[in-house]
């Protein structure tokens, strides 16, 4: 998956630091929120938290994940598993209709899913999401067009089988690519995305270019219906700080540079704030191919170099939680006894020293990859560099990469390191572990690969038995940290800002809220 990655909120977030504010008239069946330009809107291609974030609201899968992150019935109203955890047979409801009035049926999601995995329509995460299923790799090399294991049984009956039982397979259906799209939409050619015929609560209204994105209430909607007439996103418009102070917007997103201001408790927006932990981890990741990264103590001297406490207290003043392993606080198998690589100079050097470079003066030239535009680095990153300049004496360049590049061609483009943050698309150990180190898959940036971690997260991911499973995971992750297959930074949390008059936005652990269950209340 090229997925919604935590880093690149930030960025875009300091990037509209530097945009004037707008102002908006208030309409009380209008919901008003800060936003930024979706990248895409076609849930096939779709790969990170920017474009998702509408998407969500937009379109619909056959499972959802419910509050407590669990699939449950969306449009499929139910679902049987054969025998051997193989075949899922879904019986979709037959009320679910497109925002035209179609009824959806079983053949919709056939060509959704056969599109996705199509070559031509070049999704990032088609072979991560829907890879579990029979023949899906076919279509991804072109060997033929359709998936052999998903089947129409009749309108609103679907059969889909995997390769082998997977405890997570129904929680991969919760991502955008599996989503169901119009055919009549997406074959009439070119940007269809900008007008989707989807089947979720909103559809799309406006969409106007770094200015404004409203989406309008679906009267059609299956679910529970929104109880907002609109919503109307200022995409660019200003500080969000500001916006929401002067009402502008009903929701804001705290950065670093107001916190202090909203955990005041004896100032005004104490009692507004929320504060959500995240299933996030931001780190740095190496080149495992390139000097001077395909040596495993070099990789270790750059982990111990970084006073990640220092970092996490100076830089984000404690908003958020130092990580020493991949899996962050509250995912399924988090390992508190794990075993990191301490802040330590002097270890740090000896591991150099016991490098084929020898001492920093060996070492090539190092270049990190990281996103943004024009030189406008983030905090974070330039304190991460000073820290490898004063403890190990090494120069590291830094070169941008449009977001949207970043995003979708890092694997490519990655120089020897680069900095980056995964956000959890289900609360499954998978999602951090497999989908980012096991050899071969497409977001392994890095390209590491060992052996041994695979063969324990392929054993973790075909077992039923829950307390081995996470056993499992445990192991591999506590090999990738001896690896030093990337080095874990810090995980997050949100700080988010809720007019009082707001009820049920409820943002969830991935950073997503379903915004069919806000109200706007009387004063």
């Amino acid at each position: 998956m090229k997925k919604a990655l935590y880093l690149i909120l930030l960025l875009l977030f300091l990037g509209s630091l530097l945009m004037v504010g707008c102002q908006s008239v208030r309409e009380t069946s209008e919901l008003n929120l800060y936003g930024i330009d979706p990248i895409t809107l076609d849930p096939a291609v779709s790969g990170e938290m920017l474009s998702h974030e509408y998407i969500l609201q937009i379109f619909g899968g056959l499972v959802r994940l419910d509050d407590s992150l669990v699939p449950v019935p969306d449009i499929a109203e139910r679902w049987e598993v054969s025998v051997d955890g193989r075949t899922y047979t879904f019986y979709l409801r037959s009320d679910v209709k497109f925002h035209d009035g179609r009824p959806v049926k079983a053949a919709d999601f056939k060509y959704s899913w056969d599109r996705a995995c199509h070559p031509d329509t070049g999704s990032f995460t088609a072979a991560t999401y829907l890879g579990d299923i029979v023949g899906v790799m076919e279509v991804l090399a072109s060997q033929t067009r359709e998936i052999s294991g998903v089947r129409i049984i009749d309108d609103y009956t679907l059969q889909v089988t995997i390769d082998v039982p997977k405890s997570y397979f129904l929680s991969k259906l919760t991502y955008p690519v599996a989503f169901v799209v119009d055919e009549n939409e997406v074959v009439s050619g070119g940007e269809w995305w900008r007008q989707p015929n989807g089947t979720g609560p909103f559809q799309l209204k406006e969409w106007e270019k770094e200015s404004r994105l409203v989406l309008e209430k679906n009267e059609l909607y299956y679910g529970e219906t929104a109880k907002v007439g609109s919503i109307a996103f200022q995409l660019w418009g200003g500080v969000p700080m500001n916006l929401y102070e002067t009402g502008e917007i009903d929701v804001a997103m705290v950065s670093l540079l107001y916190i202090d201001k909203v955990i005041d408790r004896a100032g005004p927006f104490y009692s507004e704030l929320d504060i959500v932990p995240e299933l996030s981890f931001s780190y740095i990741g190496f080149d495992h191919n390139r000097p001077p990264f395909d040596d495993v103590n070099v990789r270790r001297a750059f982990s111990q170099a970084i006073d990640k406490d220092k970092l996490v207290s100076l830089v984000f003043k404690d908003m958020v939680q130092r990580a020493d392993g991949i899996l962050p606080p509250g995912m399924p198998g988090f390992n508190e006894k794990l075993f990191g690589l301490d802040y330590d100079v002097a270890a740090a050097k000896e591991s150099l020293a016991a490098s084929r470079y020898g001492s920093v003066l060996g070492l090539p030239p190092i270049t990190i990859t990281t996103s943004g535009w024009g030189g406008l680095i983030s905090n974070e990153l330039e304190a991460v560099i000073q820290e490898w300049r004063q403890n190990l004496g090494v120069e590291i360049e830094v070169r941008q990469l449009e977001p949207s590049r970043f995003m979708y061609h890092l694997k490519q483009e990655k120089d020897e390191m680069f900095y980056i943050g995964w956000v959890a698309d289900y609360p499954h150990p998978q999602d951090f572990l497999d989908i980012l180190f096991h050899s071969g898959v497409d977001n392994n940036y890095g390209e590491y690969g060992n052996l041994e971690v695979d063969a324990l997260l392929e054993r973790a991911g075909v077992g039923l038995d829950n307390d081995l499973i996470l056993a499992l995971y445990r192991e591999a992750e506590q090999q990738l940290v001896v690896d030093v297959a990337c080095i874990p930074l810090w995980f997050g949390q949100n700080y988010v800002l809720v007019k009082p008059y707001l009820s049920g936005y409820d943002l969830n652990p991935m950073g997503f809220a379903m915004l069919n269950k806000v109200a706007i209340n009387p004063d």
